[in-house]
């Protein structure tokens, strides 16, 4: 991982521990937020230690510009690191809380205001629904407010051959607001605006899971049409194994039936040589007898 990726990653977790630090305030629970922030961390170590290691290597290689410059990058992403462990393990302090404010990119100031100043909003927030508020101010819908890190999450994928695996649904984009609990905290809803949202993402999901079973069912007839091409195959081997098995038997027969005639056509050519010396002896005596 590159020093601008993992900038971009600083950035990308301050901005988390912000939004933790704002459920908090609004009393939500944020298990899977924390959860997704220390794999941030880990994925921010592993890059940092890749990248020392990457230093080392220029300086053995005898690069003193390019390692110096390094140098420096890694020294402020450790201490960037040091500091966002120490804010997510609740060790707080005023060094810790200036790197958490300060974003490496200038283009996300705007994003960090915003995120600094949701915790004063919602104490005044909570300070003036104690208040009664009225009827025609209940109907209007307040205007839609949401923090969005789709960007900042697309560039720093693109630059991640493998991101991470996310299983939070607060931080999936719905309807280009940055998450289901998030919505309803910074929106305000109101009961039947809450019920209506929830209707609508119960339909969602009905739907999903329509699709979903369908899904199921396609790869269930396909797998079934695989152990069923399985078992053909099976029986093809099968019978090409006995076609084997009957042609073995059928060539030791040949085999044997050869043998057999080998052996009887030897011994038929000892009986005739064995005859041939027999004459042969009977005559050379005739003669013997003759001449004398």
């Amino acid at each position: 991982m590159s020093a601008s990726s993992l900038l971009l990653l600083a950035d990308h977790i301050k901005l988390s521990l912000l939004e933790q630090q704002r459920a908090r305030s609004l009393g939500l629970k944020r298990d899977s937020q924390e959860g997704y922030i220390a794999r941030s961390l880990d994925q921010f170590r592993d890059g940092l230690e890749a990248l020392e290691k990457e230093q080392q290597r220029l300086q053995a290689a005898g690069d003193e510009s390019k390692a110096t410059s390094l140098a420096d990058t890694v020294a402020s992403l450790r201490k960037q690191y040091t500091e966002l462990s120490s804010q997510f393990h609740g060790f707080t302090s005023a060094a810790t809380s200036s790197t958490l404010t300060s974003p490496n990119d200038p283009a996300l100031a705007a994003d960090f205001a915003h995120a600094q100043s949701s915790a004063s909003a919602n104490h005044q927030s909570e300070q003036s629904s104690s208040q009664p508020i009225p009827q025609s101010q209940q109907q209007q819908p307040l205007p839609k407010k949401a923090v969005r890190f789709s960007s900042l999450t697309a560039d720093l994928e693109s630059q991640t051959p493998l991101p991470p695996y996310r299983d939070d649904p607060t931080l999936l984009d719905d309807d280009d607001s940055a998450g289901y609990a998030r919505n309803i905290a910074v929106n305000n809803l109101t009961n039947a605006q809450i019920h209506a949202y929830h209707q609508r993402i119960l339909a969602e999901q009905d739907a999903q899971l329509d699709a979903l079973g369908a899904s199921i069912a396609r790869q269930r007839e396909l797998s079934m049409q695989i152990g069923d091409e399985l078992d053909s195959q099976v029986a093809l081997l099968d019978e090409s194994e006995r076609a084997m098995d009957r042609h073995e038997h059928a060539l030791g027969r040949a085999r044997r039936h050869v043998g057999r005639i080998a052996r009887g056509a030897s011994r038929s050519s000892e009986g005739r040589q064995l005859g041939v010396i027999v004459m042969l002896i009977v005559v050379l005596i005739l003669l013997i007898i003759i001449l004398k």
